[in-house]
């Protein structure tokens, strides 16, 4: 019987080719899109799986709350190290770790030198007593116990001793920064599994005791927190979480900064277990990698493998319920001969089941070729190797019968319900069925196409207001270098200053800090009186020479420059002069701050600009010069570009004379400009690839429908043509029913995508207009694509010999 079933169904799939063929289209872009997004998501929930009592082990952060605002912290205090491991309960281990960088590892027997080696962290024996690693030589017992120790991974171990067996590595000494002699005590194999923690270094605590550059290892200070400074607690069996964070509460009011706290914020410390430190973005990882998870990003991703599913399946109901009469006396006779109602939707069940494995085997070279397009921001251990996972080969089969129920159940029950009588007798098999069903499922497939083109121009406009909007100074052909780390003697890049000022391409230069906008964040607290009371108010600090604001245009709008560095003087921006209680620059110039025992008076005024993404609203800054700064910035000659690597060429070879050791790196302030939006720029082309996905799945199902349509009016057609219809007035009689659809599918889902987007524009404090040419353009697109679409058929059909159409059976 199964036999004879399966003869049927590839007898039934040949017969109709061009509808077999859009299904089986249609859903292998919808399931390669899911193949490559269940990959992803499944990468990224499988991080730190394999670790013994995972459930147990939590990373302390904080989290600050400000009068204005909130901030998240992966950083804590030193102290509080101290502070767990000798007065907490209910916890069995507490592990530091602190992120170091250093420029350069000498072995001591070879004497060869590796620069910046990176994934080095300095830990305690704590840390090997929380996270199991195999040891492949020396042991965990007294692991990082002792000053001056090193644990290398087993990667690392081969690359600074090549060709020497693990247990001859033991005892070798490594030379840290020219100074720091350790030697190496333990080999461990990295993870094998998917994991945050990188490492290929462990440097014990102890080594850096007496320290002067990494004296903060021991630091005494509450009110210092640094994002390099990790601590991780392993709970006891009974894990009670809540006693924990008290004990974390009680430490933290008994610290408090009263400074702090007197400005109006507040510090708390908080558990982040284990399982959430992958996909929680407000705390971050370890490593360097320009690929972030996110859990909003993954159930967004979730969603358009759901929709563009959903169109290939809606494609197939379509397409199939459209097609049922052609098949209405096939299921009489058969009725007649004894089949059940059963074992006909088990047979068109089967149908759709051989349909979706072809749409399968399909969509996997399609899937393929979609992580090649992907590949700048996906991570490099995702690829389709992960498809041979137990847990994904059991959902992909899952997947594939959950798509035949839903795509062949609806259409097998139709053709499961005609009466044999009115089948033989040629009557209508669809009595009352004016086709609403495959009306309601054309205009959801055309909603989520046209959301997706919406959602689409409206992203692309607002990454595109964000790039060029001025922030309020120049970023255009400025450059920065930074000082190595091992080497900041001002002296010295004094002179590499002098040096490259004879550089003919490079001009305007300047000695300072960050740019005016950059990630990273100085602050601090200060107090000045108005109207007979103390107030608080929190700024950030920039620093630089007396040119730097210059360099970047940025004007003074009242007042002067602070005369040397030898002087607090504060410039501050306008926003601050506003929060002061001030209108106009002039009217500030003279009052004070109190920092401390100290009162800084403000010298002058400076433009407003943007100091970070346009995520955000401009902060109170002020500007200040000192000479702890060790970052060099200068401009090029803007209309010079193709003479730009010639003096980057002279650039690092002047670098080179003076830091032989350092390797060279230049950084484009534009360059970091962009870098603030590129989660945007990712969220931007894969809509542009879901948009194209939707559309060509939506297309392809209304070019079945206009098949269908077509084929069952074709004397119609040739009837029409030889009273004298045009070409055109058929393409507007046949394609206005669709036009329709597709007209309401617009309407529909312009307050669905205004919504979202408004929605997703919160986000941004400076943000573009949602201008009505938008939803316009989107919908005018769509209507041309449809149009297009129904014409090819429309066209050909109209252009047969009228003979042949009269004559169709």
């Amino acid at each position: 019987m199964y036999k004879n079933y399966l003869k049927i169904a590839f007898r039934s799939i040949w017969k109709n080719k061009t509808f077999s063929l859009i299904n089986v289209i249609g859903l292998s872009i919808g399931l390669s899109a899911s193949f490559v997004i269940g990959i992803m998501i499944y990468y990224d929930l499988t991080f730190d799986k394999f670790h013994e009592d995972r459930d147990r082990i939590y990373r302390v952060v904080v989290d600050t709350q400000g009068p204005d605002q909130e901030g998240h912290s992966r950083g804590v205090p030193v102290p509080l190290i101290d502070a767990l491991k000798d007065n907490s309960t209910g916890i069995d281990h507490v592990s530091p770790f602190f992120l170091v960088g250093f420029d350069k590892v000498t072995v001591a027997s070879s004497q060869k030198g590796f620069e910046w080696p990176g994934d080095i962290v300095v830990a305690d024996e704590e840390y090997f007593k929380i996270f199991k690693y195999h040891w492949l030589a020396g042991s965990a017992d007294a692991a990082l116990e002792n000053p001056f120790e090193v644990v290398l991974s087993k990667s690392r171990a081969e690359k600074y001793f090549p060709g020497r067996s693990l247990e001859e590595i033991i005892g070798n000494t490594l030379i840290y920064e020219d100074s720091l002699i350790v030697k190496v005590t333990g080999i461990v194999a990295e993870f094998e599994e998917r994991s945050d923690f990188i490492f290929k270094e462990f440097l014990s605590r102890k080594s850096f005791q007496n320290s002067e550059s990494y004296g903060y290892f021991y630091d005494k200070s509450w009110g210092s927190i640094s994002s390099s400074t990790q601590l991780f607690i392993k709970a006891d069996e009974f894990n009670n979480k809540t006693a924990i964070l008290a004990q974390l509460d009680a430490l933290g009011k008994e610290n408090e900064n009263e400074e702090m706290a007197a400005l109006g914020y507040f510090r708390s410390f908080r558990l982040q277990a284990l399982k959430n430190l992958h996909l929680n973005d407000s705390y971050g990882v370890f490593d360097s990698s320009p690929y972030r998870a996110s859990a909003d990003v993954l159930i967004g991703l979730g969603f358009i493998a759901l929709f563009l599913l959903l169109l290939g399946c809606i494609n197939f109901i379509n397409l199939n319920t459209a097609q049922s009469a052609k098949r209405a006396k096939e299921i009489g006779i058969r009725k007649t001969l004894g089949s059940s109602k059963k074992q006909l939707v088990i047979q068109y069940l089967g149908e759709t089941f051989i349909l979706t494995v072809s749409a399968a085997i399909l969509s996997l070279f399609m899937a393929t070729f979609l992580l090649r397009v992907f590949a700048d921001f996906i991570p490099s251990g995702l690829s389709m190797g992960l498809l041979q996972n137990p847990v994904l080969m059991v959902s992909l089969i899952g997947l594939l019968i959950l798509i035949t129920f839903l795509a062949g159940f609806y259409p097998a029950l139709i053709l499961s319900k005609y009466k044999p009588v009115s089948v033989l007798k040629n009557q209508s098999v669809l009595d009352g069925d004016k086709g609403s069903l495959r009306k309601f499922l054309t205009v959801f497939q055309f909603v989520i196409a046209q959301v997706f083109i919406i959602a689409t121009l409206l992203v692309g406009k607002q990454i595109n207001y964000l790039i060029n909007k001025d922030m309020g100074f120049k970023s255009e052909s400025i450059a920065y270098i930074r000082a190595p780390r091992s080497d900041a003697s001002i002296e010295k890049y004094e002179a590499f200053k002098e040096g490259l000022e004879t550089i003919p391409e490079v001009k305007n230069l300047s000695i300072a800090g960050d740019p005016p906008a950059s990630q990273s964040y100085s602050g601090r607290g200060v107090s000045y009186f108005s109207e007979g009371k103390e107030n608080h108010v929190q700024i950030q600090m920039l620093s630089g020479d007396r040119n730097f604001l210059n360099l970047y245009d940025i004007d003074l709008l009242s007042g002067r420059l602070p005369l040397n560095d030898s002087i607090s003087e504060y410039v501050i921006n306008e926003t601050l002069m506003r929060h002061l209680g001030f209108q106009k620059p002039e009217e500030v110039i003279g009052q004070q701050f109190k920092v401390g025992n100290d009162n800084i008076p403000i010298v002058g005024v400076m433009e407003d600009f943007n100091q970070s993404s346009l995520r955000e609203e401009i902060e109170p800054m002020a500007f200040v010069q000192n000479n702890q700064n060790y970052t060099l910035h200068f401009s090029f000659q803007a209309k010079d570009t193709k003479h730009w690597p010639k003096a980057i060429n002279k650039i690092e070879t002047l670098w080179q004379e003076f830091f032989p050791d350092e390797t060279f790196k230049i950084n484009f302030v534009d360059d970091d400009v962009k870098q603030f939006y590129s989660q945007e720029q990712k969220t931007a082309t894969l809509l542009k690839w879901s948009t194209g996905l939707a559309i060509l799945i939506s297309c392809l199902g209304l070019f079945g429908l206009v098949i269908h349509s077509t084929e069952k009016r074709t004397k119609e057609i040739g009837i029409r043509k030889v009273l004298g219809a045009s070409i055109l007035q058929l393409n507007l009689l046949m394609g206005k029913e669709f036009m329709v659809l597709v007209s309401i599918a617009f309407v529909i889902a312009v307050p669905i995508a205004w919504w979202g987007i408004s929605s997703w524009l919160q986000e941004f404090a400076y943000q573009t207009t949602m201008s009505w040419w938008v939803f316009l353009l989107s919908g005018v697109s769509l209507l041309i694509i449809a149009l297009a679409v129904i014409s090819i058929k429309i066209f050909t059909t109209a252009n047969t010999n009228p003979v042949k159409s009269l004559s169709t059976e």
